[in-house]
């Protein structure tokens, strides 16, 4: 496997015509510049405005109070009771000495009494506020994933653009080159060194090569349309791959110590081994329910009642008034015992278990398909810096090809289609290269993401690549 990549973008020997058409193209690449975005300030951008990324970060904060409300289950309890009542009566038989009197009264109460509770012993409640805890690093590793997520798209977005605009840009070169080709044939068939053959076949290769050219500027339209949607922009214009490129080496250099870190890191393993240490608590939650809890009670409380009243009848009526304080308090310790549940907890753990059980395979399933994935991208940055190398020794040959095809042609012992022939190979050749340096660039990425090892200080280097 290569450990580094030295990418050239010389173009020496080139045509006249497509030498100008790049002298163009880099001319408005400068006029570009002072308002191009590098891929570090989009990413930022990006952070902003994702809503899938802001949705997992939301989804943690959710997570975090949610953790604070199980925390308050060990916590004290207090509440405030307030009454008022009032009760009026009338009764035609006062007293037995009296049974002819009627007693008219009316009573007044007012109490307020202040409860509080304090959970000596509560597995269930422990429990619960493990889960919690646990629940918080799995959404951790949601917002991580992500992150990385967003990294690749935005990454994938910007060279998808420099991409196009180096389809497009290869697409002008090869028009103004076959233009100039077809001014030629035709010189040459005006002067009877050449045939109508040659003529046609470098018109026909000519409204090709405009074909091509609305193409790849439909494609930068389209891929400029999605960076924007990518990062909340618009007009974007990233910066070019500086050149030479050197590419730097893969570390580590073996495919173990990348499986071995993606292990412990991976996000979705990570979820995943936090999804079993749950399912164990829930079996704890549901062994719970044979356990005692014990809560400690305590209340203060002062009422006040008065009962305003008047006895009448029989000549002996007369008014009468009462007045009674009270002031309660009262503590003491709570236990309640599950004696039988009509087996409710013995089949909720017998659930609980084979949950674990499903939660274990669901981990190996995680571990098996991140290891896979971890090696074939291994391997595929191998590849994809050896496919690098061969475009660049394929764009040299190419353009030497072309220049003694010219030189043929200009002599006499190559005709025109030899020429066009050289040229589209050449054009098809930079083309692939420009693609291929991209790919590699974010293989090296999704190798990073695929090991649990993207962090936003790899969209840094990787801007280090850029023009600034």
């Amino acid at each position: 496997m290569p450990q580094s990549h030295r990418l050239q973008s010389k173009r020496p020997g080139l045509p006249r015509a497509l030498a100008a058409t790049i002298a163009l193209a880099l001319g408005l690449g400068s006029a570009l510049g002072a308002q191009a975005q590098s891929l570090q300030e989009l990413y930022e951008a990006a952070h902003g405005y994702d809503a899938a990324y802001l949705s997992a970060r939301s989804a943690l904060g959710a997570a975090q109070y949610r953790l604070e409300q199980q925390r308050g289950l060990n916590l004290p309890q207090l509440g405030l009771a307030l009454s008022v009542g009032q009760t009026t009566s009338s009764s035609p038989e006062a007293t037995s000495t009296l049974s002819s009197n009627t007693l008219n009264a009316r009573s007044n109460a007012y109490s307020a009494t202040v409860n509080g509770s304090q959970s000596l012993f509560n597995r269930l409640n422990d429990v619960t506020i493990q889960q919690s805890e646990r629940s918080v690093d799995a959404f951790r590793a949601d917002l991580d994933a992500a992150e990385q997520d967003l990294i690749l798209r935005v990454s994938q977005a910007y060279f998808d653009v420099l991409a196009a605009q180096d389809n497009l840009a290869t697409a002008r070169a090869s028009l103004a080159a076959i233009s100039e080709q077809v001014a030629s044939a035709k010189r040459n068939f005006e002067v009877g060194t050449a045939t109508i053959t040659d003529t046609r076949e470098a018109q026909a290769r000519y409204d090709l090569a405009r074909f091509t050219q609305i193409q790849a500027e439909n494609d930068l339209t389209t891929k400029r349309i999605l960076l924007d949607q990518t990062v909340g922009r618009t007009n974007i214009a990233p910066n070019q791959l500086a050149a030479p490129l050197t590419m730097p080496a893969l570390v580590p250099a073996n495919a173990d110590d990348w499986v071995a870190r993606a292990d412990a890191e991976h996000p979705l393993i990570r979820k995943a081994r936090i999804a079993l240490e749950i399912a164990k608590l829930d079996t704890d939650k549901a062994k719970a329910g044979r356990l005692p809890t014990v809560a400690l009670n305590a209340s203060v409380g002062r009422s006040y009642s008065s009962t305003n009243g008047a006895v009448s009848g029989g000549g002996n009526g007369f008014a009468f008034t009462s007045q009674t304080p009270n002031l309660a308090g009262s503590i003491g310790i709570t236990l309640n015992l599950p004696l039988f549940t009509g087996f409710q907890v013995q089949n909720r753990i017998k659930e609980t278990l084979v949950l674990e059980d499903k939660s274990t395979n669901d981990l190996d399933a995680a571990r098996r398909g991140v290891v896979q994935l971890t090696r074939q991208l291994y391997y595929q940055v191998g590849s994809a810096g050896a496919q690098v190398s061969a475009l660049e020794a394929a764009e040299s040959s190419s353009k030497l090809a072309l220049e003694a095809t010219q030189l043929g042609f200009k002599v006499g012992v190559r005709v025109n289609i030899d020429v066009l022939n050289a040229q589209a190979q050449l054009y098809t050749t930079q083309a692939q290269l420009a693609k291929a340096r991209y790919d590699l660039i974010m293989a090296g990425l999704r190798l990073r993401q695929a090991s649990g090892r993207l962090t936003p200080a790899d969209v840094a280097s990787v801007n280090g690549l850029l023009l600034r």
